[in-house]
């Protein structure tokens, strides 16, 4: 593995209508390391994180991944290296059945018959899916959670050594989410996750970035940042429900105590 699998220095992206996306970014990550990537709608997480695998290639400054720089020439070892999940299951599985989906990138790569068996086996077993249950069954008619998770097997196939995550909880109910936590906590590839779900990034995350406009405003431990609250809010951001009030016993207190003397 990688020691510093991700370096980005004065990283720098303009859109073709104008609208500046990145500005100056410096960042490092090293391997193993789980950072959130926070930051209100347009703040530059979706151009940073397309950044990482190619999507987008430096305008000014550089990003090298592993020991590649971020260029046409080194696309394909870098795309290798770094996995890409994105928000919605649905533009990520197109094969007709989990185990084609989750084929599909070793079979690129010139894996056939037991070799290719082993490594989707070891993908699903990976996301906690069972392949003989899930394997044949057509992706269109899976859950939410399901979905997530054969993503993530998809890509895990590839045996990157980045994970990164767009809005990984996006979409999920309650449980979903919570089966997906327990998910990430156990993956020990690195990985980047961009984040509306505060509350997830606290959980799994102990470094944390916020990006603000384009630019780095916050580099440093996660529950420093989540628990300054007029921070949050200067840049558009909500504090964690963890760190609210307990809303039921605060807000709802004197309701409480009113049904409470009405039903004796």
């Amino acid at each position: 593995m990688h020691h510093n699998p991700i370096f980005i220095e004065n990283l720098s992206y303009t859109y073709p209508d104008g609208t500046l996306a990145l500005k100056e970014i410096d960042l490092s990550i090293q391997a193993t390391e789980r950072v959130a990537l926070i930051g209100a709608n347009g703040s530059g997480k979706s151009t940073l994180q397309l950044h990482l695998n190619g999507i987008l290639l430096p305008q000014e400054g550089q990003v090298v991944i592993g020991e590649w720089p971020v260029a046409s020439e080194h696309l394909r070892e870098i795309r290798n290296f770094v996995g890409l999940v994105f928000q919605n299951p649905d533009n990520q599985l197109f094969m007709p059945t989990v185990w084609e989906d989750v084929a599909f990138g070793p079979m690129n790569i010139g894996l056939r018959d037991a070799a290719l068996t082993k490594r989707v086996q070891w993908a699903m077993a990976a996301v906690d899916m069972d392949l003989e249950h899930y394997g044949s069954r057509n992706t269109d008619n899976l859950s939410g959670g399901e979905k997530k998770r054969i993503a993530i097997a998809g890509v895990l196939a590839m045996q990157p050594q980045v994970l990164v995550f767009d809005e990984p909880s996006a979409q999920l109910d309650p449980r979903s989410r919570r089966q997906l936590i327990e998910l990430l906590q156990t993956l020990p590839e690195t990985q980047l996750i961009a984040t509306h779900d505060l509350d997830l990034a606290l959980e799994l995350c102990d470094r944390t970035v916020v990006l603000s406009q384009g630019e780095i405003v916050y580099d440093g431990p996660t529950e420093q940042v989540m628990s300054d609250p007029d921070f949050l809010d200067q840049h558009a951001l909500e504090t964690p429900l963890s760190y609210s009030r307990p809303y039921c016993q605060l807000e709802h207190a004197p309701i409480i105590q009113l049904l409470s003397r009405t039903s004796s």
